[in-house]
């Protein structure tokens, strides 16, 4: 069965000024992202706004993708909701398209046991076929405890899952409860922070938003540590964390769209409305992170031309 691994795309979403998916834009993402050599796409994803989107409009993105990548790389798109049925329509249409795999995040916003939680992702298990993706995101839901991925592993469809905790500690104990029990997941980090140290401890590669930004650097940390080249993989892994902190001066996920902005797409306006203090912020975090791309562009031969400004 699928698992995933490698350098895969948690997606950014480009909006037109009507706040619609911009679809041509879109397609000019995926084909850079293609080109770039990454290994996996993962659309209506968290830093794509998905929680923005109507159910309408994660299909189309989810058709969007699948049909610019032509089968080139993996499509994992993220399907959670808040309750199981909504999750399954939408894995089951991924499924129809020849996703390969899809995210689920825990339901957000009312807080669960974890046994509700669990069961939330039994029945959605029970329901489909395709591979699934656990997706661990303390930041914006409750946190997956380590017995309950080690329970949800031993179903056959559950087959990898993206850790954005941030933490190493988490990270290891998630997959030594695997081990444990003989059972065989993917883990793959879902902050770009710490793409070498979870490769060098037996993960199998990152699910995040700087591979769409960057993805030179981040499949090239991959690619270094595939090859035993360990001081580039490290070299490779610093450079981009003055990046990071950067993008992370702004509401997130706006420091993102300006990064991405600067590889010459046009992101769009944000889609919750700028205050006018942030707004005068905005202009000087925008400088900031534009200030910390320009090496990477120079270096790649990739100049920033004019877009529009995702906060105008």
């Amino acid at each position: 069965m699928f698992k995933p691994e490698g350098v895969y795309v948690a997606m950014l979403t480009a909006f037109s000024g009507d706040g619609s998916i911009n679809e041509k834009e879109m397609r000019r993402i995926v084909d850079f992202l293609v080109e770039s050599g990454v290994h996996g796409l993962f659309p209506v994803s968290t830093v794509g706004e998905y929680i923005h989107m109507s159910e309408e409009e994660k299909v189309r993105l989810m058709e969007i993708v699948v049909d610019q990548s032509g089968g080139k790389v993996c499509v994992t798109p993220g399907v959670g909701s808040t309750v199981p049925a909504d999750a399954i329509r939408l894995a089951r249409k991924a499924e129809e398209l020849g996703c390969e795999g899809v995210v689920v995040a825990p339901p957000y916003f009312y807080p669960l046991s974890q046994e509700m939680i669990e069961k939330y992702f039994e029945t959605i298990a029970d329901a489909i076929e395709v591979p699934i993706i656990l997706y661990n995101i303390p930041l914006f839901t409750q946190p997956l405890g380590y017995d309950l991925v080690e329970r949800l592993s031993r179903r056959k469809n559950i087959v990898a899952m993206k850790e954005s905790s941030g933490s190493m500690v988490d990270f290891l104990h998630f997959m030594d409860k695997i081990r444990l029990v003989d059972e065989d997941m993917s883990f793959l980090t879902g902050r770009e922070e710490t793409l070498l140290p979870c490769l060098m401890m037996g993960g199998k590669g990152c699910m995040t938003a700087t591979s769409g930004i960057l993805p030179e650097i981040m499949v090239g940390i991959y690619n270094a540590w595939q090859e035993g080249n360990y001081a580039e993989a490290r070299d490779l892994q610093f450079s981009v964390l003055l990046v990071i902190r950067a993008m992370f001066t702004l509401p997130f996920p706006l420091g993102f769209k300006v990064a991405m902005a600067t590889r010459g797409f046009e992101m769009g306006p944000p889609k919750q409305p700028l205050s006018d203090a942030e707004r005068s912020n905005y202009k000087t975090m925008k400088a900031r992170i534009e200030k910390t791309m320009m090496p990477f562009l120079e270096k790649m031969n990739r100049k920033p031309r004019a877009v529009h400004s995702p906060a105008t």
